[in-house]
Formats: C-alpha cells, sequence, structure tokens
C-alpha cells in the first residue's frame, strides 16, 4: 500500500510541477474554445423544440393590474400633480419646467415674427386697387335674377305665394337703383361712351354713372309691384359679370337676345326689354370696390308678356359682342344664361 501511495503522491507532485510552466497562450486558446462550445451549445438549445409547458401562451399574458380604491387613485394623480419628496409639479422639477417655457416661448416668437414679416412684405408689395394678377376671365358670364335654385321659375299667376318670393328678390335687388338714391351718389353721364378716369390718382374714388330704376319701365317695379308676376307676364334682370378693367365690345355696345333651345318659338312669344337690349358703354370700364364705391352694374330686363301657358319653356338668354363668348360648352354661364320658364293660369 505505501509504494501505491508514493507513486500517486509523485504523479500528483509531477502535474503541480508541469500545471505553472503551461504558457499564457495555451489559457486564450483554451478560453477562446470555451467560449466556441458555449456558442454551439446555445444555438443547439435555440433550435430544440419548444417543451409543452412553453406552448401555454397563457403563462405570458401580462397579469392584470389589481384595482385601485378610490382614495388610491386620487393620491396618485395628486402626488403626480405634486410631489413633496421630489418637488416635482407633473413629473418635472421648476428647472425643466423653466428650460420647457423658455424654448417654446423662444420658438413660437420668433415663427409669429417671421410670418408677421412675411405678410408686411407681401402687402407692401401689392396693390389694394388693382390685383397684380387677374385670374377672372375676360369674356364676360351673364347672371340672372331672380336667382334660384336650379335657375326654375314656375308659378300660377292666380296662387300669390308661388310668385311671391320671385317678387320679393326682385324688389330687395333693386334697392339701390332708386332714382333718389342714383341722384344722390351717382352723376348722369354721357351715353354710347366709355367712362374713362384713368387720369386720377389710384387710391382717388370714381365716379360711378346713374342707372336708375325708373329706366327699367314695365319692370321697374314702380307701376306694377309684382313685376308681371300677378298678370302671368314675368319679367326677369340680366346682368353683366363684374371684371376689372374690361372695355366689352371693344366699342361696340353687348346686346342681349333671349329665345328658346328647343320646341316651338312661338310659345315664347314677343319679348320686351328695358331700358334695352343693350348694355351701355357709359358704365364701363369698372374700377374695383375700393374706388368704385357707388358703382352699381346695368342690368337690361326681359318681359315675358304672352307665353304659352301650362307649358315647360327651356328658355336660353346670350351676350353678344366683340371678344364675346356664349357657347362655350365647359362653362354655360359665361356669356350666356340657362332657365326654365313655366306660366300656369
Amino acid at each position: 500500500m505505501e509504494p501505491n501511495s508514493t507513486t500517486g503522491g509523485a504523479e500528483e507532485e509531477l502535474l503541480e510541477n508541469l500545471v505553472p510552466k503551461v504558457p499564457a497562450e495555451g489559457h486564450r486558446i483554451g478560453h477562446r474554445l470555451a467560449e466556441a462550445m458555449e456558442v454551439e451549445q446555445e444555438g443547439l438549445v435555440e433550435h430544440q423544440p419548444l417543451a409543452q409547458e412553453d406552448l401555454n401562451f397563457e403563462r405570458w399574458k401580462p397579469k392584470p393590474r389589481p384595482e385601485r380604491s378610490l382614495h388610491e387613485q386620487f393620491s396618485a394623480v395628486k402626488q403626480y400633480l405634486w410631489n413633496p419628496d421630489t418637488r416635482e409639479f407633473m413629473g418635472r422639477t421648476g428647472k425643466s419646467w423653466s428650460l420647457i417655457v423658455f424654448f417654446y416661448s423662444a420658438l413660437y416668437t420668433f415663427l409669429a415674427a417671421m410670418f408677421a414679416a412675411c405678410m408686411c412684405c407681401l402687402m407692401w408689395s401689392i396693390s389694394p386697387y388693382k390685383p397684380t394678377y387677374n385670374d377672372r376671365v375676360m369674356p364676360p358670364g351673364m347672371m340672372m335674377f331672380p336667382h334660384v335654385e336650379g335657375f326654375d321659375i314656375a308659378f300660377n299667376a292666380s296662387d300669390r305665394p308661388s310668385w311671391n318670393k320671385y317678387v320679393k328678390m326682385m324688389e330687395s335687388h333693386l334697392k339701390p337703383y332708386d332714382d333718389s338714391v342714383q341722384e344722390e351718389k351717382n352723376i348722369p353721364c354721357q351715353q354710347d361712351k366709355y367712362f374713362m378716369q384713368d387720369d386720377k390718382e389710384e387710391s382717388a374714388e370714381r365716379k360711378a354713372c346713374q342707372f336708375k330704376r325708373s329706366w327699367l319701365g314695365e319692370c321697374s317695379g314702380i307701376s306694377d309691384r309684382h313685376f308681371g308676376y300677378s298678370q302671368g307676364k314675368p319679367c326677369i334682370f340680366l346682368k353683366m359679370n363684374r371684371i376689372l378693367g374690361y372695355l366689352p365690345g371693344k366699342g361696340t355696345p353687348v346686346n342681349v337676345t333671349c329665345a328658346l333651345r328647343k320646341g316651338d318659338t312661338g310659345n315664347l312669344g314677343d319679348l320686351e326689354f328695358f331700358p334695352k337690349n343693350i348694355f351701355n358703354l357709359m358704365y364701363y370700364p369698372y374700377y374695383g370696390k375700393q374706388r368704385h364705391v357707388n358703382y352699381t352694374s346695368p342690368i337690361v330686363a326681359v318681359r315675358f308678356p304672352s307665353p304659352q301657358p301650362d307649358t315647360h319653356l327651356h328658355v336660353q338668354c346670350k351676350l353678344h359682342g366683340k371678344d364675346i363668348i356664349n357657347d362655350s360648352p365647359t362653362d354655360r354661364f359665361l356669356g350666356s344664361v340657362s332657365f326654365t320658364l313655366e306660366v300656369g293660369a
């Protein structure tokens, strides 16, 4: 037994003597090998199938938070608004709030100043009396009164409520054309000639020519307060759209015609125009709201004295003159207006 023990002790002593002599490079290589083995083991573990207990997804669901009492909720809100331990208001210290307020105040002050500077530059560069760019089409459009939805005029002469709304619209539209108002604000002008006022300063107010209500004759609402609707002989008003600086007709007055678009032309009967079927040149050019303060657009009144009763009439009125477009396929109000008229007994 003793020799064996001696031999074992000698071997252990020999190993102990050999271990310190292993170079440091061997330790590093061994360490790298161990790391590589661990990585490989981890890869093998990742590719192993999931255990049954891992497939129980219920265990991975977040656990519901315990319900808090109203007192606890109130305490939490109170602590959020003001935490006396950390001296924080709504989760921030006084210094943090000061920096935020300063930053956003400076930011929005800069943005407001930049916007104000841009607006000032814009206002300095444009004229309040005449637009730099005019996107209005030069051939004028035409509109009619009474202005009703669908441009359908239908009534019975014996039924006052059926036509009273048209009378109210026309009466309201003619208020600025009262003779007394026109004589007070506007001046009489030379007919069939443009009333040019370009020699005045840009900001100077322009005079406007008179257009008196009495000139509309049977459609003025003076002799017949109902504009012919109570007699089955209705009137309508036609106006050209205002266009700044526009000279219609190039020296020749623009005239108006009305006719049926389809059907027997005799159903419409003869038409009457007041004061004439033209837009006189003396009302042009138009200088804009800022300068042409009292300007009243000229009107052509059309009276239908004998329309066929209980007949659906599709009427179209057109402008005619130089540079006038009245047959546009895309804009039915360019130089013309269409409406339906049905007069009951």
